[in-house]
């Protein structure tokens, strides 16, 4: 026995140069780094003392260069506490705690003119993040980083919530499996999705949500990428080793980085509770503060718009039905009108109007410029110029109209992908929206990017939305990007960045199979990891044969659940997206989107188990008045919840809408009930939720 514990121990000592442990404040996670004998950096994770993350490799390779991978001796470990709390110009809670330990680990490769490479971790009560720094010495300047070699050893076969690994697009439906039974070629079957390069069968995107056999929930993801690509992670379905892999450009690199520089950090997010993980603010926390000093300008708001009646075959974005547009040189009001046109001036004006009526923000329209007739899968270099309105869209009357009616109006960008046309008019752009009084921008990304060859989530295009983001911050502009690179926590440092879409969203139930009942259960605990998503909830008319006979698709919700998808999937810009017409034919359930808040006091998780369920309960920010939402996937369950949330000794409204005992979203979708009744902090609630259904509850304090 003794001779078997000294030769592990002479074992040990082989394999390991040395090791540095640094745990989370209060001791709950710990995270062991070592610099093994052939001088390889690693790291392992623990969450009280059960292991989370096996000893897993760390380091770069570089182009033309040798790696850094390994060879490496110490030059000094820094250890450092830091513990502050910071207010968000909007979010879910009103104040967050920033409080972690590191460990700044730095490297020098000897073999090659003292290379310096610096590991930092950081080592939170919810998780760790740990980052690659260069500073500004050593024998690199410019360089180019052709993979990284980041590894996450998993202890098993968890159950994975997934999608295929793919360097253009975020807009899959998500899996359910074991790591092992993972095939990311399924994606290549979803022909809905226009544009996507799925990168290998074992390859998925992050954020990757897990759950161990012996009850962890384990959230791996990345926070604050700029000047870098985006990660996805190859599985070794044998090992289950997770390694990172980047996004390429049209050469087949990663990055170009130029010292002093940083990567984004890798996050890694535990608990034992799910409801901890939607709670978890790391990735914020790991983003740099707020870059506008004035950010009185920034508004959570709701809109409505010209938008779910073109998915619905009601209208359509372009005005002529012509082929062949040259932009330079088309005489727009030569083009005869195809007499479906959505954005016009008459039907502008009734949303506006209806904005105005209820209470709304803003008004999306999109379809107003000139373009729309063969933009799509041209490969144009120009296609818009984001200035010029069609001969039916009176801008200047409009503008004026929305501004006596207390409504804003807010601008659509669709770059066809073509970002180099778009970052050469965007001075343009900016100077028309300021002009018309435009405070918000929708921008577009659907197609191949122009310049071609690279993806949607390579270096050129993330720094393309940082820098879009930053631009029309300088001119007090805030942007929604839809089929961008899914957010990483950089909205704290570009709050005007409201939101993103960078995930299937409610529009793929108006043409495609949909999303499945689950879909909206799992979005929280991947996507929204990383900020707000614009999911475009409030779909009255589930069937789309109410618009079409012919047609079979359909929302796969029930109307309730579509209610409680304004609690549920966090945004600081939430869309009514149905039409005026069909809201006018269900103005009571309506209420709650008008009373709905999109910035928050303080969130609490009441429930959640990823695909399954999730209930939140979140404060209105400076009032008394709190909003619960619950849903769930196919299978309906009934929900019990403890008010402890509200403030004692003061008594509640609760106006609940929820599924009628005979709704089901396929067979009775629009069947809701609304009921009222007293609560304080003391009661109890029990909700039945119909398959894909849910609940959505205001509570109002009364007597205030």
């Amino acid at each position: 026995m003794k001779k078997l514990y000294l030769l592990l121990l002479i074992f040990t000592l082989q394999l390991s140069l040395y090791s540095e442990t640094i745990s989370s404040p209060s001791g709950k996670i710990t995270l062991e780094f070592v610099l093994k004998n052939n001088g390889a950096p690693s790291y392992s994770l623990k969450f009280e003392n059960d292991q989370i993350i096996k000893f897993s490799s760390l380091g770069l390779t570089l182009k033309n260069l040798p790696s850094l991978t390994d060879g490496f001796e110490i030059v000094k470990m820094e250890k450092a506490a830091f513990n502050e709390s910071w207010e968000p110009v909007w979010g879910e809670v009103k104040s967050i705690r920033n409080h972690y330990n590191e460990l700044c680990v730095t490297l020098r490769k000897s073999d090659q003119q003292n290379q310096t490479l610096v590991i930092r971790f950081r080592v939170f009560d919810d998780g760790a993040g740990f980052r690659y720094e260069f500073p500004d010495k050593g024998f690199l300047t410019y360089f180019t980083v052709t993979g990284e070699k980041t590894e996450f050893a998993l202890t098993g076969n968890h159950t994975a919530f997934w999608i295929p690994g793919d360097y253009d697009t975020n807009e899959y439906f998500y899996h359910t499996t074991r790591l092992s039974e993972v095939d990311a070629l399924r994606g290549n079957d979803i022909h809905e999705i226009g544009t996507k390069t799925v990168i290998a069968k074992n390859a998925v995107q992050t954020p990757l949500m897990l759950k161990s056999d012996n009850g962890y929930y384990i959230n791996i993801f990345e926070a604050a990428v700029n000047d870098y690509t985006a990660m996805h992670l190859l599985i070794d379905q044998k090992t289950f080793v997770l390694t990172s892999q980047l996004v390429p450009d049209a050469q087949g690199d990663m990055a170009h980085l130029q010292t002093p520089c940083k990567t984004p950090w890798r996050t890694i997010i535990v608990s034992k509770n799910a409801e901890d993980i939607l709670s978890s603010k790391m990735v914020l926390n790991l983003n740099e503060p707020c870059k506008f000093e004035d950010v009185s300008w920034i508004k959570p708001q709701k809109y409505v718009g010209i938008w779910w009646e073109m998915h619905v075959g009601k209208s359509s974005w372009n005005y002529g039905d012509t082929g062949n547009i040259k932009l330079k040189t088309m005489d727009w009001k030569a083009l005869k009108p195809n007499g479906r046109h959505g954005a016009t001036t008459a039907n502008a004006k009734r949303f506006i109007d209806f904005a105005a009526a209820h209470g709304f923000d803003g008004v999306l329209i999109e379809g107003w410029n000139v373009g729309w007739e063969d933009w799509w899968g041209n490969q144009k270099e120009e296609v818009f110029d984001f200035v010029t309105p069609y001969p039916d869209f009176d801008v200047e009357y409009l503008s004026r109209y929305a501004k006596e009616k207390g409504v804003k109006i807010i601008m659509h960008h669709e770059t066809s992908s073509s970002v180099t046309n778009y970052e050469r008019r965007l001075p343009e752009a900016i100077d028309f929206m300021k002009k018309y009084g435009y405070n918000t921008v929708k921008t577009g990304y659907v197609g191949r990017i122009i310049p071609r060859g690279e993806f949607h989530d390579g270096q050129w295009m993330v720094n393309h939305y940082t820098r879009v983001a930053e631009k029309l911050g300088e001119n007090k502009i805030m942007v929604n990007s839809h089929e961008s690179v899914r957010l990483s926590g950089l909205h704290r440092t570009y709050p005007n960045w409201l939101a993103a879409e960078a995930a299937r969203g409610n529009e793929f139930n108006a043409w495609s199979r949909g999303n499945p009942p689950d879909h909206e259960t799992i979005l929280p605990f991947t996507r929204l990891m990383g900020g707000p998503m614009d999911y475009t909830p409030g779909i009255f008319r589930i069937k789309m044969s109410e618009w079409f006979p012919d047609k079979k698709e359909q929302v796969h919700t029930t109307l309730a659940k579509q209610l409680a998808l304004y609690v549920t999937m966090y945004s600081p810009l939430q869309m009514a997206a149905d039409l005026p017409e069909v809201y006018e034919k269900h103005l009571d359930a309506f209420q709650f989107i008008k009373d709905v808040a999109v910035d928050w006091d303080d969130t609490k998780i009441l429930d959640a188990e990823p695909g399954d369920y999730i209930a939140i309960a979140r404060k209105a920010k400076g009032k008394d008045d709190w909003f619960l939402g619950a849903i769930t996937d196919e299978n309906e369950r009934t929900m019990e919840f403890e008010l402890s949330f509200l403030e004692a000794g003061k008594k509640y409204e609760a106006v609940i809408y929820r599924d009628s005992d005979d709704a089901h979203w396929q067979k009775n979708p629009v069947a809701y009930a609304i009921e009222k009744k007293t609560v304080d902090s003391g009661s109890k609630l029990r909700v039945k939720l119909a398959a894909s259904g849910g609940a959505a509850i205001h509570f109002s304090m009364k007597n205030r």
